[in-house]
Formats: C-alpha cells, structure tokens, sequence
C-alpha cells in the first residue's frame, strides 16, 4: 500500500538494511519506506536522536539494481521508543546515475512490477 508523503511524494515500503553516517560515525539500519526525495530508516536505538538538519551519508543497494547508492541527506524527524529510533531523513545529494536508479525503480514499484530485474 501507498501512504502519501505530506511534503512531496509517495512512499513506498521497502525493507532492507543499509549503511548511515551520522557525525562521521557508522550505524547499521533498516528501511522501512522511500521514495525519490527520502528514506524512513529504523535502527536499535542505542542512539540518541539527532537535531533536525544533522547531515547523514547513506550507503545502500535497491533490489533488482547492482548498483551502490551513496547519498547525502539531512535528517527532518527522530522518533525514539523503547527499541528503535526512526529517522526520516531527506535526500539532499546523490549522482545524477543514483537520481535514476532511485527513480526507475520507484517508478516500477507503484506500477506494481515486483521483479527484481535491473534497469533497462
């Protein structure tokens, strides 16, 4: 199922885990939606949350593409509960080839292609 961003686009559920860098540290998460513009990323929350703005590095592989995304972005919310800390966090910088990857295989997932076959 779609749920609609409130700012700008559709979010489409996505698990997987994936590489942040917050304040130059390394922390292992896992996603829980993206789209073109952002990601949700849920992590153990041995972290406290970190400002709105705080610039993160994003290292990760969509299903169905060989290619490593690496991304800037800024986180926009922290939500703490007993065990996870969510992040949402806003793309801010990518390649121009990243920007495509991201985009065609968002566009496939609200199409409902479930294949994992990479770009054509």
């Amino acid at each position: 199922m779609l749920s609609l961003d409130r700012r700008i686009d559709y979010r489409l559920p996505l698990e997987m885990f994936l590489n942040a860098y917050v304040e130059d540290q390394p922390q292992r998460g896992f996603t829980v939606n993206v789209s073109e513009t952002g990601i949700l990323l849920a992590s153990l929350a041995l972290h406290e949350p970190e400002p709105p703005l705080t610039p993160v590095g994003l290292e990760f592989k969509l299903p169905g593409f060989d290619e490593t995304i690496w991304a800037a972005g800024e986180i926009c919310r922290d939500t703490l509960d007993d065990y996870f800390l969510g992040r949402g966090i806003r793309f801010t910088a990518m390649a121009s080839l990243h920007t495509r990857i991201l985009h065609e295989y968002c566009s496939r997932a609200r199409r409902g292609n479930r294949r994992t076959v990479g770009p054509s």
